[in-house]
Order: C-alpha cells, then structure tokens, then sequence
C-alpha cells in the first residue's frame, strides 16, 4: 500500500512541476491515440454500417471476419506491421518505421475491427425494429440509413469508446513499430514496462495513475454524451 501511496504521490508531483518528459509522453499518448481512434471511427462506422444493412453476397463471411478480428492480438498486428514498414519490407522507402505514423497505423489496425463490429450489432438491433416502419413512411434508403444510424447513436458512441480504450493502453504493437523510443515514441504505456524493467515502480505506477485518468477524462466525455442523447 505504501508504493500505490508513494505512485500516486509522485504522479501528482511530476503533472505539478510540470515534468517536461512526463507531459511531452502524455501529449504523445493523446495525439496519437485520438488520431487513431478518430481514423477508426471514420472507417469502421460505415463499414459496421454496410455489413450490417447491406444484402450482398458473402455478408455472412465478411461479419464473421470482422468479428474474429476484433480479437487480433496486438503484438502480432505490431509484427505484420513492422514487416511491411521495415526498411526491406515493400513500405520501407516511406521511413515510417519508429515514428508516431507507425503507431496510429497499428492502432487503427487495432481499434477499427472493434468500432466496425459494435457498430455493425447496433445498427442490426435497431433496424429490427423500425425498418418495416420507416419504409412504410416511403422514406428512401439513405433516409434509412441515416434514421438507423440516428436511432443507434449509443452504439456508436460505445464502439468510439470501445476504440480508444483498444488503442490507449495497448503496449505490443507500441513496442513492435515504435520502438519506446524516447522523445519520439514513447508513449504512456510503453513508458510504465520500461519504469517496470529498470525498477521504478513508484515512476511506473505514477504513469499508471496519469493513464488511468486520461482514459477516465475521455470515458466520461462520452459519456456525457450518451446522457445527452437520452434527455
């Protein structure tokens, strides 16, 4: 007890004193898991949208795809990842390897599969129930869709939420593309097993605490949001 005490002691410390590293790797944290959260969003709505309303063939294989992705161990995305962006892989003349574009690539290979598939059940268990209803009223098929998407707009916010919490946390794939590089690549969770393997376990669960509260700040944000569309 007394070492959460001492960790959140100095979490408090370092966000006071204005700890240059300590902000510079939770600005880090914030750009790029919001860059890759808000790239998931915009691919992964419409596609949950389009396997879950469209009829076309092989819709049955594609939903299961996206289903079993969702649960796509992120070191292994890290890996295939770093193949393609290695300086002998076919991405390697980019010299996107080691650099924050690596990473929101990774995290959005993470987090879309998640928003793709939350958003594919929520707008599938809307549309039972007001589909006969809606075109009864001769609305067109972009009023339908566009009605579905409005009626499950709680499903979309916990798909957005499900896709940060899958990115801000995440360390395999970090570790993989990013390299935890200082100044560079460093981000909050990849900085807490770093503190871990040196022995800083007051640093560590500082960071931990700074982590924790950035994904509190941005759940409650949400939902916020959710009770706003309820009133």
């Amino acid at each position: 007890m007394e070492l959460v005490w001492r960790g959140l002691t100095e979490a408090f410390r370092l966000l006071i004193s204005g700890d240059r590293e300590v902000w510079q790797i939770a600005y880090l944290t914030i750009r790029v898991s919001g860059v890759a959260t808000l790239l998931s969003i915009l691919l992964g709505i419409p596609c949950g949208a389009v396997l879950g309303l469209g009829k076309f063939p092989g819709k049955s294989l594609l939903q299961s795809l996206v289903n079993s992705a969702m649960g796509l161990p992120p070191v292994v995305v890290g890996l295939w990842i770093s193949l393609l962006l290695w300086r002998s892989g076919p991405l390697g003349n980019l010299g996107l390897m080691y650099t924050p574009i690596a990473l929101v690539v990774a995290q959005v290979v993470i987090a879309t599969p998640r928003v793709a598939a939350l958003t594919m059940a929520g707008v599938m268990q809307v549309e039972n129930g007001i589909a006969e209803q809606i075109t009864s009223l001769g609305a067109s098929r972009v009023q339908q869709v566009y009605l579905i998407l409005k009626q499950a707009w709680l499903s979309l916010i916990a798909a957005s939420m499900a896709g940060f919490g899958a990115v801000v946390a995440e360390v395999g794939a970090a570790m993989a593309v990013g390299g935890n590089i200082r100044g560079q690549t460093r981000v909050l969770s990849t900085a807490i097993v770093l503190e871990i393997n040196k022995g800083n376990f007051d640093i560590a669960i500082a960071l931990s605490f700074i982590l924790l509260s950035l994904s509190y700040l941005v759940a409650l944000t949400l939902t916020v949001l959710q009770r706003r569309r309820l009133m």
